[in-house]
């Protein structure tokens, strides 16, 4: 059953609730009960092995193989299923608040977008900060983009979760600008919980601080400070939400509506349309930040998963 309902919103054509299934919320109530007294304390540099771990806990998809590139001169990974369409790709940026996540981490969950698309995907390794920060990784995300096209892929799509969100919808907003031929084999692109408004202005900073089990404003800001070292969060570049958006390339977003990050996704999408783009999202009542990491277990996860390999195969098939 989908509602074309959002609260705190109203109605919006664009916009799908998904209700809570019975059957998820036992196992929500017992993540809850595992991840809440952790709530914010992921900082700095050393969240990255214990970040790291619990993305490497996504359950692996059958049929995918693993194998370590360079593209673009980026380092990754390539998540490749048995029946890989040729000459189509995905690149999936990984999340982690641009200052945590790896490829390596993130390849059983992109082995999963790559077994629903029969495509592979690859997912760089792009600059963390504070060593690297902005725009050190959106310049490595256009780069391995630029070296996909110049491997002769006919078809590419772009995928991303929380941070790596970001950088795929600031990529998409990048080549809608750029009439430079490398945009022509760009197909569309999936954000999944993106962090679109880097000043974090978003309304559910406050009626999702209650609900969210796991990030709190102080320390988003701090992860963020961290990324900008000053740079100004409403210059486009970082923050998509203020990109001209004329011309994107056809998107859905998908997120939890127990997020701080939920306003991030509304007020995109509100402004994707608003720019005659093929937009729409996907808002999952009772799921919180990364919940397609849950697939096999939740069903709201296997549920986004099918939309999003959907969506990517009819994209790949025009």
């Amino acid at each position: 059953i989908m509602v074309t309902f959002l609260e705190d919103h109203g109605t919006a054509p664009w916009s799908v609730l998904h209700p809570f299934s019975t059957e998820d919320q036992a196992a929500m109530a017992a993540m809850r009960a595992i991840v809440e007294p952790n709530k914010g304390r992921l900082q700095g540099t050393a969240a990255r092995s214990p970040f790291d771990a619990i993305m490497e806990r996504v359950t692996a998809p059958a049929g995918v193989v693993y194998e370590a590139d360079h593209v673009g001169g980026i380092p990754g990974w390539w998540c490749r299923p048995e029946d890989a369409r040729p000459h189509h790709a995905v690149m999936h940026i990984h999340g982690g608040w641009f200052n945590w996540g790896s490829a390596q981490a993130f390849r059983h969950l992109a082995g999963h977008i790559a077994a629903q698309t029969r495509a592979a995907v690859f997912v760089p390794d792009y600059q963390l900060a504070p060593e690297h920060p902005f725009p050190a990784a959106a310049e490595d995300i256009r780069a391995c983009y630029v070296g996909l096209t110049e491997r002769g892929l006919a078809k590419i799509a772009i995928t991303g979760d929380s941070a790596g969100g970001t950088l795929a919808l600031g990529l998409l907003a990048h080549l809608a600008a750029n009439s430079d031929g490398a945009g022509k084999a760009l197909v569309g692109g999936v954000a999944l919980s993106p962090v679109t408004d880097l000043s974090l202005s978003g309304e559910s900073w406050a009626t999702r601080a209650v609900a969210d089990p796991y990030f709190t404003k102080p320390q988003a800001t701090e992860l963020v400070r961290s990324y900008l070292h000053g740079h100004d969060p409403a210059d486009p570049l970082a923050s998509p939400l203020h990109a001209d958006l004329e011309g994107l390339a056809p998107i859905r977003v998908h997120v939890g509506d127990d997020e701080v990050l939920l306003d991030d996704s509304v007020r995109f999408v509100e402004h994707a349309i608003a720019a005659g783009v093929d937009a729409r999202l996907d808002v999952w009542e009772g799921m919180v930040h990364g919940f397609l990491g849950g697939v096999g277990r939740l069903a709201a996860s296997n549920e986004a998963l099918q939309f999003i390999g959907e969506f990517l195969s009819n994209r790949f098939a025009e």
